[in-house]
């Protein structure tokens, strides 16, 4: 059944704490080329049926309403999910 993947970030001017936590042990495990680290939630929504953009700009009203908080984060994916071979 084909799924539509939501990705939700906090806003940038919002503290990511968990983020952080993630950046500072990066060097700790050799891993050293990154500056910065903002933690998202991803959500899968499974279709039944085609995904057309009605049900695309459904997914994106969901996101909007239901799957983010306005206030402190922002959608920035509503795409359908490429299928895997």
């Amino acid at each position: 059944m084909p799924r539509i993947i939501v990705d939700v970030m906090p806003k940038p001017e919002i503290l990511d704490p968990q983020g952080k936590a993630i950046a500072n042990e990066l060097p700790r495990i050799g891993l050293t080329g990154f500056t910065e680290v903002r933690q998202g939630r991803r959500f899968e929504l499974t279709v039944a049926g085609e995904v057309t953009d009605e049900v695309l700009a459904q997914a994106r009203e969901a996101a909007e309403k239901l799957l983010s908080n306005p206030v402190i984060e922002d959608v920035v994916n509503v795409s359908e999910l490429a299928e895997e071979n």
